[in-house]
C-alpha cells in the first residue's frame, strides 16, 4: 500500500534527516513523498517521487498543514530543533496541532522514526487513524454580534 509520507527538518537536523531516508531508502521507495524546501531538494538526491512544497519560513509548513486537513498525509517525520528558536515557531506549531487534530502518526525524533517505519501498520497492512467527531464544533451556535459568541 502507497502511502503518503511527509517529511519536514529544520536546517541543524537535515543532515540527520538526510541520512535516515539513506539509511531507509528500501522502505520509503514507492511511497509518495512530499517535504518542506531544503528538505525535499537534499532528500530528492536520495529518492525519487519527492514533492518539495516551500521552505517552512516561505509557507512550507503551512502547506504540509493543508496537506493534512484534505486529509493527504499518511504520517510525519519532523526532525526539529528544541534548542533553536524558529522565525516561523508559530507556522511550526500550527503544523504539530494539525498533526493531533488529525490523528497523523508523527515522529519528531529519529527514534521514533525508526519505530514507526518498522512497524507492521507501516508496511503489511493498511492503517485509518480513527478520527474525531467534530460535528458538535461545526454545528455550534455563531450569534451575530461576534464579542457574544463563545468559541470554546
Amino acid at each position: 500500500m502507497i502511502k503518503n509520507i511527509a517529511l519536514v527538518a529544520h536546517d541543524s537536523r537535515k543532515k540527520d534527516m538526510v541520512e535516515w531516508v539513506e539509511h531507509n531508502r528500501e522502505k520509503l521507495d514507492g511511497h509518495k513523498i512530499f517535504a518542506t524546501g531544503t528538505t525535499g531538494k537534499l532528500i530528492s538526491q536520495v529518492l525519487d517521487n519527492v514533492t518539495a512544497l516551500k521552505s517552512g519560513p516561505l509557507g512550507g509548513d503551512q502547506q504540509m498543514g493543508a496537506l493534512i486537513a484534505e486529509e493527504k498525509i499518511d504520517f510525519m517525520i519532523f526532525f526539529w530543533d528544541p534548542m533553536t528558536s524558529q522565525p516561523h515557531d508559530v507556522d511550526v506549531k500550527a503544523l504539530l496541532r494539525m498533526t493531533v487534530l488529525y490523528n497523523v502518526p508523527t515522529a519528531c525524533n529519529r527514534s521514533t522514526a525508526d519505530f514507526l517505519i518498522t512497524s507492521n501498520l507501516f508496511s503489511d497492512m493498511e492503517y485509518k487513524p480513527e478520527k474525531r467527531d467534530y460535528s458538535a464544533y461545526l454545528a455550534r451556535e455563531v450569534k451575530k454580534n461576534i464579542a457574544e459568541t463563545n468559541f470554546d
